[in-house]
């Protein structure tokens, strides 16, 4: 009986993702293999921040002016 096509792209999503898995234990046995060499730093490879990650120079958004205008509008002068 030949198979639905349900099942091939079930069977072949499985295949994608042994093939990811595969690649993934290699590349971290290299790293390990790496860092007993000396080649890399122990731990996670994590960069320097970028200012704008951790810094907001732009001030407040077009959405927080438009929030405090509108409350300005809703509220009547006593």
């Amino acid at each position: 009986m030949p198979d639905s096509y349900g099942k091939r792209m079930r069977r072949d999503a499985n295949q994608k993702k042994a093939a990811a898995r595969e690649q993934r234990r290699i590349a971290r046995a290299q790293r390990k293999r790496d860092r007993e060499a000396g080649l890399i730093e122990r731990g996670t490879p994590i960069g320097p921040a970028e200012q704008i990650e951790w810094v907001d120079d732009a001030g407040p958004s077009a959405l927080d002016r438009e929030a405090a205008d509108d409350e300005a509008v809703e509220r009547p002068s006593p």
